[in-house]
């Protein structure tokens, strides 16, 4: 690492080229513009694809290797994702993802099995080609002018990507065995296409020229090197790669529930459309910390805020109470959390330039890290100490990150103010 010099002065004034007015900042429309990867990601793959795998009569044991499989696209994205920063718009990338990732999901669930290599290969493309939509985003939401824009825009496209991906289990679900195959995969197709239409809303993006592939490369490389070549970068990357906030209790929570005294029905309720629920509004809610609190510090500090949360399940009875209870105010944090981490990714970003979408989708990325070993230490934590060592393992390691982190980010600024 070395500190920026003058080369980094060119290259952040470069990365404020194409950054719009206020007055076309539409932070709302990320809400819709993140719905297409929300319906197949999380909708699709991780929510009902296991149920109608099922019912074709294909084994758990197969089932989970393809998912498994299908789900490898969002923590590599970031290898063929830098393709949306180049040759037409950003907005237009986002069109074409969507489109050509529903029209291969269509072909997919035509097939005769959705186990079939023909069907798995056609969806596993498709994911790939989905992920052009978060790198779209991120590079459009790079663009935004005023931090609190950023802010908002941050939690508009969190609680879009919970919202849609609830709305497309809950749709899904509900018509699987009403409908044939194809027919889902055309309505899935729908709820992918429409709302990527709405890139025609998203904030004015111009196209930035280069004189040629040296002239373009020189570019590249001065605004990575603003980006991640510097001494203020290492905070940042912390911030993506410590153990807070990953979330990773989500999906192991529901398998608690047994053990405080809940039926499935409520379990479905609040693991599932209702937890969307909290998600998203906890996402709305991070609009309220003002634009004045640096992101890293607003992060960090819902980051402890939701460790807390775990305490209620780690030390309260053993009673549905006490899963309700300690449940919501996880979700609702976590919720909170993920639409400050995302201002955060923006902060690490600064302005878009050339290369938005590529360094936005390596920092994002990234973040994905925390989620995979801290469901290792979870169940870790589990195999310990029983129920309680699950909620327990995850709040005593996130909130000794956060602190380190905040710690770091609250004297830097007493230094700075100094």
């Amino acid at each position: 690492m070395q500190k920026a010099d003058a080369g980094a002065s060119a290259a952040e004034s470069d990365l404020s080229e194409s950054v719009p007015g206020r007055s076309s900042e539409r932070p709302w429309t990320f809400a819709l513009l993140i719905a297409p990867v929300a319906v197949l990601s999380n909708g699709v793959i991780s929510g009902v694809l296991s149920y109608l795998l099922r019912q074709q009569g294909v084994g758990s044991a197969r089932g989970a290797a393809i998912i498994s499989l299908l789900n490898l696209p969002q923590t590599t994205y970031f290898l063929w994702s830098p393709i949306t920063d180049f040759w037409m718009l950003r907005r237009n990338w986002l069109i074409l993802g969507s489109v050509t990732s529903s029209a291969l999901l269509i072909v997919a669930f035509h097939q005769k099995n959705l186990a079939t290599s023909t069907a798995v290969t056609l969806l596993f493309i498709s994911a790939c080609l989905c992920q052009l939509v978060v790198a779209s985003c991120g590079g459009m939401m790079g663009t935004l002018h005023a931090e609190v824009t950023r802010r908002s825009a941050s939690s508009f496209y969190q609680a879009g990507s919970l919202a849609f991906g609830a709305l497309g289990i809950f749709v899904l679900a509900s018509l699987a065995g009403k409908y044939s195959l194809g027919t889902l995969g055309w309505i899935t197709a729908g709820l992918i296409c429409l709302p990527a239409l709405l890139a025609f809303a998203a904030p004015r993006q111009d196209f930035i020229q280069t004189s040629g592939l040296s002239d373009a490369m020189a570019r590249l490389w001065s605004e990575f090197k603003v980006t991640f070549v510097r001494w203020q970068a290492i905070p940042y990357t912390l911030c993506m790669l410590f153990p807070m906030a990953s979330g990773a209790a989500i999906g192991l929570l529901p398998g608690l529930a047994v053990d405080y005294g809940l039926s499935g029905q409520q379990v479905a309720w609040m693991n599932g459309l209702g937890g969307a629920v909290l998600t998203a509004a906890g996402a709305m809610a991070a609009t309220l910390v003002p634009a004045r609190v640096s992101a890293p510090v607003a992060y960090l500090t819902s980051a402890v805020i939701n460790a807390a949360t775990l305490l209620i399940l780690g030390l309260g009875p053993m009673h549905p109470a006490t899963y309700f209870a300690g449940v919501t105010l996880y979700l609702f944090t976590i919720g909170a959390c993920y639409a400050l981490f995302t201002a955060v990714v923006l902060e690490f970003l600064g302005a878009s330039g050339k290369s938005g979408s590529g360094r936005y989708s390596i920092i994002n990325a990234l973040g994905n890290v925390p989620v995979v070993y801290m469901i290792f230490l979870d169940g870790k934590g589990y195999g310990r100490w029983g129920t309680r060592g699950l909620p327990l393992t995850e709040a005593i390691v996130g909130t000794v990150g956060a602190v380190i982190l905040l710690s770091w980010f609250l004297t830097r600024r007493r230094q700075a103010a100094s």
